[in-house]
């Protein structure tokens, strides 16, 4: 990755409704603008995806989505997400880009993050220069049966029993019985539901245990924000219609990107980028052979980087 850097300017831009949504650039500020757009949804962004990119080429925008990190109010702290879809972040989005004075940006996201980078560029396909996606996941309902209701205990039965240990013995659908803890205002039960719903994520994301990752993922104050918020998009479907961002992927045919993928990604099963190149041929698929799902394992971490290596000098 390249060198640890600073930002040389942040701020907090007011949505309107109430939220304030954190943002930061770094890099070069002439150089080549490029927005991250972090997972979760509800995960914020961190000092180490500023490496992504040659800062001397890049003008690099990171932001942490509505509820999170730095934004204000934040979930752990507030309940109340009705001005939190995906359709306000990518207003968000837009807002900010007007703000900064950019025309157009490349967009780079994983996992949650490159759902909601095609949300956007399927809206605005004309602010788009480029692609750079990882650990497609684009919210259709297998997506979302696969690793919240039952499909990947196939393959981590152990930690799967860890994740429903807060709804064992009741009836129903998993997220939306979690919706419920979540919702419930004792920190007694909304806490417990937070790390257990968090940590499933953290403990199986990486093709091997990480278990510095699984203690990220457990801090209260992160765990509730991050449950609260994914549970709440998945609850509601990304307020997408079912398989909508592969349907309308033919309006990305103008833009050039490229879709990492790791193998034994069992978070985001590799189906799912296999389908969007299929529906964007004109992307480039690439298949890590021994990865799963985080961005900073080695095989995925040199893909992105040659993606954004390879783009920093195209306008």
């Amino acid at each position: 990755m390249y060198p640890e850097i600073e930002p040389y300017a942040s701020g907090h831009l007011d949505t309107g409704d109430g939220n304030l949504v954190y943002w930061e650039e770094c890099g070069n500020p002439g150089g080549k603008p490029v927005v991250f757009l972090h997972g979760g949804p509800g995960g914020g962004c961190s000092p180490s995806h500023r490496r992504l990119f040659d800062p001397s080429a890049y003008r690099i925008v990171l932001f942490d989505q509505r509820g999170c990190g730095r934004s204000l109010p934040h979930a752990s702290v507030s309940g109340d997400l009705s001005s939190n879809t995906t359709w306000h972040l990518v207003d968000d989005m837009e807002r900010l880009r007007e703000s900064l004075g950019i025309s157009r940006w490349q967009v780079f996201g994983g996992s949650w993050g490159s759902t909601l980078a095609l949300a956007y560029a399927e809206k605005h396909p004309e602010r788009v220069s480029e692609l750079v996606l990882r650990g497609v996941f684009t919210l259709r309902s297998s997506e979302v049966d696969w690793y919240y209701r039952g499909g990947a205990a196939n393959v981590f039965p152990d930690l799967w029993e860890q994740f429903t240990a807060p709804i064992a013995g009741l009836d129903g659908d998993p997220v939306e019985l979690y919706a419920k803890l979540l919702a419930d205002p004792d920190p007694a039960v909304h806490g417990p539901a937070a790390v257990a719903w968090s940590t499933w994520e953290g403990a199986t994301g990486t093709l091997l245990p990480r278990p510095e990752l699984v203690a990220d993922f457990a801090v209260p104050e992160y765990a509730l924000a991050f449950a609260r918020i994914e549970n709440h998009y998945f609850v509601h479907n990304g307020w997408l219609e079912e398989g909508q961002l592969i349907r309308d992927a033919a309006a990305l045919k103008d833009i050039p990107g490229v879709i990492v993928q790791g193998r034994y990604d069992l978070a985001t099963p590799a189906v799912s980028a296999w389908d969007l190149h299929k529906a964007w041929p004109e992307s480039e698929l690439v298949i890590v052979p021994d990865a799963g799902h985080v961005y900073d394992e080695p095989g995925i971490l040199a893909a992105l980087l040659a993606a954004t290596d390879r783009f920093r000098a195209q306008p």
